[in-house]
């Protein structure tokens, strides 16, 4: 066998020095935990390269440290332990680590009428960085929702209201004819358009924070958009998501306000923003809205 030392090409210098934002790995299977479940990731690893005359990192010391992550509850203080593992490994070399997980969180989701269910995926991301200002941890989830346009509303209730003003020009107006007009296809002459949307939240937890609030954010931003996908219905349960939405117009304004007005009331945030996105039935392009906020800092008064 080969005595010799197998070479270690990393620690040959360049003729290059330049320090590095960051250096590491993109696309990483990796395991993680998260409300209970172990759920396929994929994960982003990486710290600053400051040493300007280093080679290189060590990107393997990088990738064994993620092995906490298949067993645990990802928690911020499990985030803080192995991006300080990952700058413990590059003592002389790093000052910030970052991790970025992606994945999807699946959730099983009542009927709203009846006694059925069905799971739900939530894509999520958790980015978190450790530097010499302490700990940042930022989670991101989408959610699927119904939006029904106001303006269509509006403009086929109009249509309905012409149409029967039309049939029932000189009758007299009888509770039985007037049911059985409803219940036919004239009832059903104009139809507003819906469309499936989609609010990005992505909030930046405060430094006190002891879990994500993966859960409670989606809780939160379902119960104020009022019509989110669903997944296995019966005839009644299409009824009252029908009713929903018929009760539940919006503009991609109005879910970005009522998500926003949400979010102020999640506790344990410092940062949030949100992003709605409406795939138009009407047009070929999509209706957007955002909004951002940020806690003012003590002594500053808020904008």
């Amino acid at each position: 066998m080969n005595s010799l030392s197998l070479p270690d090409i990393a620690a040959q210098t360049t003729t290059a020095r330049l320090p590095l934002e960051r250096v590491g790995m993109a696309g990483i299977a990796q395991p993680v935990v998260l409300l209970g479940q172990r759920l396929a990731a994929r994960v982003s690893a990486g710290v600053s390269l400051d040493d300007a005359a280093a080679r290189g990192i060590h990107m393997s010391r990088l990738y064994l440290a993620l092995a906490a992550l298949e067993t645990e509850e990802l928690t911020p203080a499990l985030l803080a332990r192995v991006l300080g593992e990952f700058l413990a490994s590059h003592r002389e070399l790093s000052a910030r680590a970052q991790l970025e997980i992606r994945g999807e969180a699946l959730l099983r989701r009542p009927a709203l009428v009846s006694p059925l269910a069905g799971w739900k995926g939530y894509p999520l991301v958790v980015d978190a960085q450790l530097y010499a200002g302490g700990l940042r941890v930022e989670l991101e989830v989408a959610i699927g929702y119904s939006s029904t346009c106001p303006c269509s509303a509006a403009l086929a209730r109009q249509l309905l209201q012409q149409r029967f003003a039309a049939d029932f020009a000189g009758r007299e107006l009888e509770q039985g004819a007037v049911l059985e007009w409803l219940g036919s296809s004239a009832g059903s002459l104009a139809t507003p358009h819906s469309q499936r949307s989609t609010a990005t939240l992505r909030v930046q937890l405060s430094t006190a924070a002891v879990h994500l609030p993966l859960l409670e954010l989606i809780e939160r931003a379902e119960a104020a958009l009022g019509t989110a996908l669903q997944t296995a219905v019966k005839r009644a349960d299409e009824q009252a998501f029908a009713l929903a939405n018929g009760q539940n117009l919006m503009f991609c304004e109005d879910a970005a306000r009522r998500l926003h007005a949400a979010l102020l009331r999640q506790p344990g945030l410092e940062a949030f923003s949100v992003r709605v996105e409406h795939a138009e039935s009407l047009h070929a392009h999509d209706a957007v809205a955002q909004s951002f906020w940020r806690r003012a800092a003590e002594g500053c008064s808020t904008t």
